[in-house]
């Protein structure tokens, strides 16, 4: 079944704050109430940083309708030296015991590539106003196994185990005297969500489409998981179109192996506009017999985010 364009849900030129030069990045719908969902994402501020923010939609008939105006910030970048100390961008939340958890890529830049990503949790007890941090330090980052950086979780609560699916990166190399980074999809558990069993399982990989692999969606329908994820190449994917992030599908029977459907995503590339060069980063989630999916455009969601349903 394909996907049906709706445009974009929040623009920041029209939808942001006076804090907010730029973007809407990453955006993840949290249902609060029957029709009213939660949608978490992040904006840039004047340093360039990402900061993190919500606005409230209500789902109806097909329709996501803006509720109000966009948050006040929901965490304050982390103290000096810590790994996120320059940019947060929530990535998966969830309910766990009436308090919201927020697993979120917590940004460094560097100085021999571009930036080091790692994953953070933090949560709140008022609705995703606000949010403290579980610690100082990521709850996943760079190790022995994976020595170059770790990023955007899709976590779920299953049958008492904590299941994420992350981003890993295996590599940087410099394209057009610039470093270029690779990474695919692995996946984790935990016992209690904060300490993370890695065995190195890769869940999507490479091929000849897909030169990097970003943010893992997992939606469970029956006896099957169903991924989206995005997927680009390693060369002028910041300008070529078809070169760029572009969204994908996969299958599995346990949330582990998976076989890649690419003909069966059912959404492209728009002919012009916020989503013809790019579509990444998206949230896909079920409401009243409806698939709704949020997602990002051209520029890494400079623009905002959209939606579209099916």
């Amino acid at each position: 079944m394909n996907w049906q364009k709706k445009g974009l849900l929040f623009d920041w030129q029209k939808n942001g704050s006076s804090a907010t030069i730029s973007h809407g990045s990453i955006p993840f719908a949290l249902q609060l109430e029957e029709d009213i969902y939660r949608i978490f994402f992040s904006s840039r501020n004047k340093k360039g940083q990402t900061i993190p923010y919500f606005i409230d939609a209500e789902a109806k008939d097909g329709e996501l309708k803006p509720q109000g105006n966009i948050s006040e910030p929901i965490m304050e970048l982390g103290q000096l030296g810590t790994f996120d100390d320059s940019g947060i961008m929530p990535s998966s939340l969830l309910w766990h015991e009436g308090k919201i958890y927020m697993y979120y890529i917590g940004w460094n830049p560097q100085v021999t590539v571009s930036y080091r990503l790692s994953i953070g949790l933090s949560i709140s007890e008022d609705l995703g106003k606000s949010f403290q941090r579980v610690s100082l330090g990521p709850v996943c980052d760079r190790s022995l196994e994976e020595p170059f950086f770790n990023t955007a979780p899709f976590v779920i609560f299953e049958n008492n185990i904590w299941r994420m699916w992350y981003i890993s990166c295996t590599a940087w190399q410099m394209i057009d005297n610039y470093p270029e980074p690779s990474y695919h999809v692995k996946y984790a558990e935990s016992s209690d969500g904060v300490y993370w069993n890695r065995k190195g399982i890769v869940c999507i990989d490479y091929d000849e489409k897909a030169k990097a692999i970003g943010r893992p969606c997992v939606i469970r329908r029956g006896d099957e998981y169903e991924m989206f994820f995005s997927f680009r190449d390693i060369e002028n994917y910041r300008t070529q179109r078809g070169n760029g992030y572009q969204i994908g599908k996969a299958v599995s029977q346990n949330g582990i192996d998976w076989v890649k459907k690419y003909n069966e995503t059912g959404i492209e590339l728009s002919n012009e506009g916020w989503d013809a060069k790019m579509m990444e980063y998206c949230h896909v989630f079920h409401h009243k017999g409806i698939d709704y999916m949020l997602y990002n455009g051209n520029d890494f969601g400079k623009d905002g985010f959209g939606y579209a349903i099916r």
